[in-house]
């Protein structure tokens, strides 16, 4: 069965590292028969979440921006999968602005179930992306009808391209072909 598969690239460098890995899980997607949409951010005007919590009445939020109408994309996904770049062994601001920004799907009767981490870091250690994780778990968390279903990491990758031939491309492109 086609799933709607939402893939959200928060990095801020068009074709970097993480965007790359992206890519590798959209067409794993795309090549399983699913329904795939990829959105970037480094594009994107996204505000901070005012903590006003009129979303939690409206299930929209106050502030007219792109994270608005991704939020509105993430509430009808059958899969998200969030790529970002790790910044001091977290997730990186975009990503983190984003989740806060999805606040009006917490009251919402939302389609997402599997929801995917796909992270690109300098430093190569599997550790790297435990505060990436938590950060998202904790999201997930909020969702009780949701589960991160899959983790890929790509370690010691630090200039735009170096992640070319690194055996996390594969594993997202498989992960991709799994959802």
């Amino acid at each position: 069965m086609s799933k709607h598969v939402l893939v959200i690239s928060t990095s801020p460098r068009k074709g970097g590292n993480s965007d790359t890995l992206a890519d590798q899980f959209v067409r794993g997607a795309q090549q399983a028969g699913n329904q795939v949409e990829k959105v970037t951010l480094y594009d994107k005007t996204i505000g901070f979440c005012k903590g006003c919590l009129a979303c939690q009445t409206t299930q929209r939020c106050v502030i007219h921006d792109d994270a608005e109408t991704i939020a509105q994309k993430m509430l009808t996904a059958d899969v998200i999968a969030f790529a970002t770049p790790i910044y001091y062994y977290g997730m990186c601001g975009q990503m983190k602005t984003m989740l806060d920004r999805a606040n009006p799907l917490f009251p919402a009767d939302y389609q997402f179930r599997d929801i995917y981490l796909l992270a690109a870091a300098a430093e190569e250690e599997e550790h790297t992306v435990d505060g990436a994780v938590t950060g998202l778990q904790g999201w997930i968390d909020c969702f009780e009808k949701a589960r991160l279903a899959g983790i890929v990491f790509a370690g010691d990758v630090t200039t735009v391209g170096e992640i070319q031939n690194h055996p996390a491309l594969k594993q997202a492109y498989e992960l991709g072909k799994h959802v």
